[in-house]
Parts: structure tokens; sequence; C-alpha cells
């Protein structure tokens, strides 16, 4: 079975290849992303296999299908780049990887929460130029704060394990409860008393329609002044020029991002000898009190090796005409 994978970089060549090995797959590698333009690249093959930015819009799914594709594989958790109304018109499954590395995910989230309250990257660039200063540097205590949770799934729960080991209080909003976590001291509040009650605001679930811009300049008007938030999640659930307004007023006193709302047409390539056009994007790294990371955090060998897995089952399924895992359906 042939495969076209778009939106590769080595590290997604050397991963699946070596979990398709002396498999009966062959493998397209396309570095281009996949939208409605590159589709006709996928011609002739039975399937493809794509990332968070590609583009599988009504249009996409349409050119892919008149080409001969009769499978979508995502080797993401996310699919909100997807019409499932449309491929689901169309005839094309679509499977996706819902669990790879919970923890690589979480742990990244912890890691930029205490590089923002430690202020590690400025007292990283001072050391490196000589100034041995600390001041500027003055951080807090994670054990005894508030922590707001947004989501409790795989990662969610995670993090929420982890900062129980800080000694964090904290509050977490999910339409399903976990009574688990309650018995361990998670309390599960609205999200607005989240918002209100935090002093440092993480979100873990998927981006919908519904919840698109989720923080936004009301929900930054409820939080903490000088609030941390952290998104490790997808970009469209914050709302860039809110948290900048946020940032500049105060309001926001740290804010350190894995994704961004915009980000398609920058991360995953090198853009250091190019002019970047995204006036927003530079505006956010202009404040000291941000971080931001290039979609990193899902970045482990092992998580790479369990998308490459399932990624491959998923594909071997279908060509089997075995039941398909972890397929995406709508609603």
């Amino acid at each position: 079975m042939k495969v076209a994978a778009f939106s590769i970089k080595p590290y997604d060549r050397a991963s699946l290849g070596a979990a398709s090995a002396g498999l009966p797959l062959e493998w397209a590698w396309l570095e281009p992303r996949l939208d409605a333009d590159t589709a006709p690249l996928a011609d002739g093959a039975t399937a493809v296999n794509c990332f968070v930015n590609d583009d599988l819009g009504a249009a996409t799914l349409e050119r892919l299908a008149a080409g001969g594709v009769r499978l979508v594989t995502l080797r993401c958790a996310g699919f909100n780049q997807v019409d499932l109304e449309a491929a689901a018109r169309l005839g094309l499954p679509v499977t996706r990887v819902p669990e790879y590395s919970p923890h690589a995910v979480a742990e990244h989230t912890i890691a930029l929460m205490l590089m923002l309250d430690r202020r590690l990257h400025k007292a990283y660039n001072r050391v490196r130029e000589g100034n041995f200063s600390l001041d500027g540097l003055l951080g807090f205590d994670l054990h005894g704060r508030t922590v707001g949770v947004v989501g409790v799934g795989r990662i969610g729960r995670r993090v929420v394990e982890i900062l129980l080991g800080f000694g964090c209080r904290v509050l977490a909003h999910d339409p399903r409860p976990a009574a688990d976590l309650v018995v361990r001291g998670v309390e599960f509040v609205p999200l607005d008393e989240l918002f209100a009650a935090s002093d440092i605001v993480t979100l873990h679930c998927p981006l919908t329609a519904a919840n698109r811009h989720l923080v936004d300049d009301r929900a930054i008007g409820l939080m903490k002044p000088g609030v941390m938030i952290v998104n490790t999640s997808r970009g469209g659930l914050v709302d860039t020029r809110a948290v900048i307004h946020g940032l500049k007023s105060g309001r926001v006193g740290h804010l350190g991002l894995d994704v961004y709302e915009e980000e398609a047409d920058l991360f995953f390539d090198d853009k250091s000898d190019t002019v970047i056009r995204d006036d927003t994007f530079m505006r956010l790294l202009t404040f000291p009190n941000v971080v931001v990371t290039a979609h990193q955090a899902f970045f482990t060998r092992e998580a790479l090796e369990a998308i490459a897995g399932q990624t491959i089952r998923n594909l071997l399924h279908f060509q089997r005409g075995e039941p398909l895992e972890a397929v995406v359906t709508r609603g």
C-alpha cells in the first residue's frame, strides 16, 4: 500500500521508517504541508499521513479522493484541521493517534511554568554575558499556589498529578469530572470560577468551534492581576491580541506558549534567514515575561515511537480490512 506522508521532517521519516521496516507499506515522503494545492502529490496513493498544520478542509479532501486516496491517517491527537463532514461524505475514514506520551506534553507544560516563574530564560542569557546579578529574577514558590487546569484528559490528568506533587491547590474544569482526582483534593469548578481563583491557568482541551478563543478579553478580565497563562494544547484556544493587551496592562504577568493560533506558516521550519511577517507574533516576542516554544511539547523519543507505532497499526488494519483503531467521528 502506498502512503503519501506530508509535512515530513527527518525525525518523522526515521521513526515511521523504523516502525514499518519489512512491512508492505510504500512511503512517499513529502516535505510540503498538505492543502488543496499540494494534494495532487498524493495521486496514486491509497492513504495520506498528515500532521497538525496540514489543511484537511473540504477542498483538500475532495482532491485527495479524486486522486484515489481512501484513508486519512493523522500522526497527532488533534483533528480540528479536518473537515469531518466532508470526509464522511467522501467515504474517507480518518484515524489519529489519541495517546502517544501524555508525560511529554505534561512535563513540557511544567517546564514552561518553572521557566516563567524563575525567569530561567533571562538568567541563562545573563550568565552567558557575565552578568551574575539577581535583580529582576525574583520568582515565587509553586507550593501553595492555585493552578487551574482546563481539561483533564490524559495530558491534563498528568499535569494535575505533577502539580499535586509540588503541593499546589488544583482547580479543574472538565465536562467529565474525575472522582479519583476529587478524592485526591482536586476541585472541579465552573470555568469562570477557575479563571477568577487561579494564579496559573493551563489549557489541556481540544480545539472546537465552541471553545475557540476560550481565553479572550472577557476571560482575562476575570483573572487575577499578574496571572500566568500556559497553553500547550491548541493555538486557537487563546486570542493572541487579547493576551497582548493583557500583557501590556499587567493583567497577564506571565505567558507560556507552545502553540500559536497562526503557527501554520511559522512552526516546524527554519525561518532564521527570513523576515517574519506576522506582526502579532513578533509583538509577543518583545515581552520579557513571555516564553514561546515551537510546538515542541510532544517531542520526545518515546512520543515519536508511540506515534509511529499507532500510525502503522492504523494503516495495516485498513490494508487488511480489519476494524480501524482510533477513528475520528463527528460529534
